[in-house]
């Protein structure tokens, strides 16, 4: 939060007219109103804790610079900002076909301890049944599954954003 409340002090000093941006104020509202949400979201759909949180500090930051386009009459500040957590998830996703890494927490699993084996076993089927269902959706229908119980939105805010309607 320290860091980006320092990019937004850094950006209210550029030449933008201050009416064009976000308070300090409204920024620490919005983002502890949303933080949950589009943390989860993006964790949902990428599984990887670290990459989750640099994301959704693109994600805010992005937010915060971008604040001066946003338009009351397009479309409700949720959507607007959910818009901009599915594009960068998109663009991940996007740049890891570009590159391939592996994750130091799948590398600590291999290290540490785990659980019982039994508890493991079960988690690992629950899991991999899991993803195995999800890597049988499109990637539309997958974006709409986070929306909705990564992050919690409402069916109509979802068709709002994925452009689709409502049904």
């Amino acid at each position: 939060m320290e860091v980006i409340q320092g990019k937004v002090e850094r950006y209210m000093n550029t030449e933008r007219s201050r009416e064009a941006i976000m308070s300090k104020e409204e920024f620490t509202r919005m983002y502890d109103t949303y933080y949950q949400r589009v943390y989860k979201y993006i964790s949902y759909r990428i599984n990887n804790h670290h990459v989750s949180e640099d994301i959704c500090s693109q994600v805010f930051e992005t937010v915060m610079c971008k604040y001066y386009s946003f338009s009351q009459e397009k479309s409700n500040f949720e959507v607007w900002l959910f818009a901009i957590v599915r594009n960068a998830v998109t663009d991940y996703f996007r740049a890891q076909k570009k590159r391939s890494y592996t994750s130091l927490d799948s590398l600590l699993e291999l290290i540490f301890p785990k659980p019982s084996p039994e508890e493991l076993a079960i988690r690992e089927d629950n899991n991999q049944a899991l993803f195995k269902a999800l890597s049988k959706l499109r990637e539309k229908e997958r974006n709409i599954i986070a929306m909705k119980y990564g992050a919690g939105l409402k069916n109509s805010e979802i068709a709002q954003i994925m452009g689709v309607s409502e049904s």
